[in-house]
């Protein structure tokens, strides 16, 4: 099975999240776009895709104006993103994305999840290395021939370009999100993405059993409960 059958099963993990943390983690990586962009949508691809992909979401439309004014200065808040590192049980490992205007609660926080079933944070690169940064993203096509040669022709090398039940799933290096997303539209301008993700996806993944895979669910959700958290990745098979 390929990476975007891997996120389709994670979100399905996901389903039972509070919708305003949704609201909420959507909020902060929209004044994130504009901020370290322009707040002007037509003019910041980033943005722009990030607030379709709210609309798709069934953010209000209040929420995303709000997040926008916030970084044309109307706003005190000031966010950053952090990716936090660390051992599970058994053989797992973590990469925890948060975005926070908070780093010591944040960082608190989370290591206090760790610590609640006797495992720790780790440095810097103890855990990365063995992740890829990618955006994946799946749609219904049958063109995938032509989206492969215009990859190809702009110079960007899929990590992953196959179709799956109907599926046509594409996964890139991260730094190649936008201007592949400006490829698929301008082959497919009405596509619909049943995926649309970027994250910390891993190498080599691993199957955990009883206590393992007991204590695993309980920090994910001890995790997930954080409210600085938006992402959690791991290398295990569930």
């Amino acid at each position: 099975m390929g990476r975007a059958y891997a996120v389709r099963e994670a979100k399905i993990k996901k389903t039972g999240a509070a919708k305003g943390k949704v609201y909420t983690n959507f909020a902060k990586e929209i004044y994130l776009a504009a901020k370290n962009g322009s707040p002007d949508v037509e003019a910041n691809s980033a943005l722009k895709h990030l607030v379709e992909k709210a609309k798709k979401m069934q953010v209000p439309a209040d929420i995303i104006n709000r997040a926008i004014d916030k970084a044309k200065g109307a706003g005190k808040d000031e966010y950053e993103q952090i990716i936090y590192e660390g051992f599970g049980p058994g053989a797992s490992t973590l990469m925890i994305k948060t975005l926070t205007d908070n780093v010591n609660r944040t960082v608190g926080e989370v290591r206090a999840a760790f610590n609640k079933v006797h495992k720790s944070l780790g440095v810097s690169n103890s855990v990365s290395y063995n992740y890829e940064n990618l955006s994946v993203m799946s749609f219904k096509s049958d063109k995938e021939e032509d989206i492969l040669m215009a990859l190809l022709d702009a110079g960007i090398e899929p990590v992953e370009c196959e179709t799956e039940d109907e599926f046509l799933n594409i996964s890139v290096n991260y730094t190649d999100n936008i201007k592949t997303k400006e490829i698929i539209e301008s082959i497919i301008p009405d596509v619909d993405y049943e995926v649309d993700e970027s994250g910390w996806y891993a190498k080599d993944m691993v199957t955990l059993e009883g206590e393992d895979l007991e204590l695993f669910n309980r920090l994910y959700s001890l995790l997930d409960e954080v409210d600085d958290v938006t992402d959690i990745y791991h290398n295990v098979n569930l």
